[in-house]
């Protein structure tokens, strides 16, 4: 009796197949997130269904808070926020948002800092190339990495990531 090989899992994934399509871009879509977007497309361990270019979602208003003046010696306390990001109309840090998910059974191996040294090398090789901040060498534990590509953000999740910070746009 043959046994199944290691890589092959006895229970059906989560993931759809290689035959679903990726969902599609927006029509004002920047032309850097459209050639990154291909380029995630060719990466074997990304879910090319589940890469997703989105303007962000604006965050939930809510009530103000109360104006109090600083207090102490030391000048702690206040609720006055100052200016603010948002102060302009803006909604996010970033105009754009990619949202890339690994393969389930791949993030412990090794696939979502693979997608990222991908993404970076990317961004680096594009003429002209995009200004990046120095590459973080911390070890990933939540399942999520992010790399700020100035005008926007590329988001590598695993799935219970995705889950967890990103339902929204599941």
């Amino acid at each position: 009796m043959l046994r199944p090989l290691w890589f092959v899992l006895n229970k059906p994934s989560s993931f759809p197949g290689p035959h679903c399509l990726p969902p599609s871009l927006p029509q004002d879509a920047p032309q850097l997130l459209i050639s990154l977007r291909e380029h995630l497309l060719q990466l074997p361990y990304l879910d090319p269904s589940s890469i997703v270019v989105s303007r962000p979602i604006a965050p939930p208003s809510a009530p103000p808070l109360p104006q109090r003046l600083p207090q102490g010696k030391r000048g702690r306390g206040g609720t006055c926020p100052g200016e603010s990001v948002y102060d302009d109309g803006a909604t996010s840090l970033w105009s754009w948002i990619l949202l890339a998910q690994v393969k389930e059974g791949t993030e412990n191996k090794g696939s979502i800092e693979s997608a990222v040294r991908a993404v970076r090398k990317s961004l680096l090789l594009r003429e002209p190339p995009v200004i990046l901040p120095p590459n973080s060498k911390r070890r990933l534990h939540n399942g999520w990495a992010m790399v700020d590509a100035g005008d926007c953000a590329i988001h590598i999740l695993s799935a219970e990531a995705r889950q967890r910070y990103f339902g929204h746009w599941a």
